[in-house]
């Protein structure tokens, strides 16, 4: 790592920061290796997007990256076995493991859950039931509502494209919308305005805790009015794009591969909404004493309420918790691998003079955390890996400099869900590519336009109320 430069405390303002930002820079245009490693780090997350683009899994094309970044960032390859000393094995494996000993059981429960509501029907109910009180006419509409619906009730983001994608692509052929639009639709209703809003379940509002000593509610006022702007925007925005693609004689595709219907009778939505109900409320009245393992209390309430609730309607319950279990294993897994490449990506010297140059810009602390964890999600791909990376970090930093934890928390939580959905963002592939059937070329630009620009602009507002108030 690059040890010629740490940042000062004090304020990023005023001659003291600007300073700090001077000799950043000096040392910069000074630093040969700096300069190798950010070429070797750069090219790296370029041949990883590439490389997932491409079809080629997380937990080998990730490893394989670091590689580049370790060599051109001149750390060991293989431990040495001497105290201090940096080398890639050990950073890749300490970052892939700590993030699985750290989360596991949250990806374990929360993927049995949405299995469970899967299988019994419960989620393909509750979706249903959002269309039929919407219509056809408002399509993306009704599927943006119920990804978000199932979302911010516990779901797996994974597990509502999965489940979401039979319905929307039923509505979108009644409606004669192009087909490459569903993955933006999927994406938008699952992984902005909900997944980083005040009392999600999902990990990205969670992790922060840890780190701050916050709860999953921390600036909530603020959230709520980020989160309608978001999905006002995002609203507006997919139905613009839309429009023109319809005006330009864009229409639905029938294809071979689409899944054919399949009626079954299905648990009553009210009933169906139950289980994510338990998950909210088990969450809320033990977050403040059992803190992060509120969550996992309330992913386990909310997967005995799915067994007992709607066990007349499963088809195997012990499948659905296998292949719940097995699927909690590629998650975490692949997640963990993104992880492991950026606790590589720390041990390089671009990294380290990075974290400097950002948190002694001269600019506003909440300013500063957020363009942090936003390069840092790009970095990895990943909303719950950079956060992960990058709390160990900032956190103390920005603690001691006396910024509020719950307004940190909640730009944090936010600026996360940004850059992450790069195209090599597991959650995007997997969308794009294995649920949806689409190419990278034709649907990741509604995708990139909904889940990128307008978290971002989200995140604006959102420092600019805290800022204000």
């Amino acid at each position: 790592m690059f040890h010629g430069f740490h940042p000062q405390p004090g304020p990023h303002s005023g001659a003291q920061g600007v300073a700090n930002y001077a000799e950043v820079i000096r040392l910069i245009l000074k630093s040969q290796p700096f300069m190798l490693s950010s070429i070797g780090l750069a090219t790296a997350l370029a041949l990883l997007i590439y490389l997932t683009i491409r079809g080629m899994n997380l937990l080998i094309a990730a490893p394989l990256c670091a590689i580049l970044v370790a060599v051109t960032g001149q750390v060991q390859l293989f431990p040495t076995g001497l105290a201090g000393d940096t080398d890639y094995i050990s950073s890749y494996m300490s970052g892939f493991s700590g993030f699985i000993q750290s989360w596991f059981f949250m990806f374990l429960l929360g993927s049995i859950f949405g299995k469970f509501m899967e299988d019994s029907g419960a989620a393909e109910s509750v979706a249903a039931w959002v269309i039929g009180k919407l219509g056809t006419k408002s399509a993306p509409f009704a599927v943006v509502m119920a990804c978000a619906i199932l979302t911010y009730g516990g779901v797996s983001v994974f597990v509502v494209a999965f489940s979401a994608f039979p319905i929307a692509l039923s509505l979108f052929k009644q409606a004669n919308l192009p087909r490459r639009f569903i993955p933006g639709a999927l994406a938008f209703g699952s992984v902005t305005f909900t997944m980083t809003s005040a009392g999600s379940p999902e990990i990205q509002n969670w992790i922060p805790i840890k780190y701050l000593g916050t709860t999953p509610y921390a600036g909530w006022e603020v959230s709520i009015v980020a989160a309608v702007a978001m999905a006002s925007l995002g609203f507006w925005l997919l139905h613009r794009m839309l429009a023109r693609a319809v005006a330009r004689g864009e229409r639905f595709e029938s294809r071979a591969t689409d899944p054919t219907d399949h009626t079954r009778n299905l648990p009553n939505p009210l009933l169906s909404l139950v289980p994510l109900l338990a998950v909210l409320l088990v969450s809320f009245f033990f977050h403040e004493t059992l803190k992060q393992a509120a969550l996992i209390l309330a992913l386990l309430a909310g997967c005995i309420a799915a067994a007992l609730i709607h066990f007349r309607f499963f088809r195997s319950i012990g499948q659905a918790a296998g292949d719940g279990a097995f699927g909690a294993l590629i998650a975490i897994g692949n997640t963990a691998a993104v992880v492991g490449f950026g606790a590589v990506a720390q041990t390089s010297p671009a990294f380290d003079m990075a974290v400097a140059f950002i948190t002694t810009l001269p600019l506003n602390d909440l300013v500063g955390a957020a363009i942090a964890v936003t390069v840092i999600s790009g970095l990895t791909g990943s909303a719950s890996g950079g956060q992960s990376i990058a709390l160990p970090i900032l956190a103390p930093h920005y603690l001691d400099l006396g910024v509020n934890p719950d307004a940190l928390h909640r730009v944090i939580a936010i600026s996360s869900g940004a850059l992450d959905s790069l195209p090599h963002n597991g959650y995007v592939v997997t969308t794009i590519r294995a649920i949806c059937n689409e190419k990278h070329k034709d649907a990741y630009g509604p995708v990139g336009l909904l889940t990128v620009i307008v978290p971002l602009l989200g995140l604006v507002l959102a420092i600019g109320l805290f800022l204000i108030f």
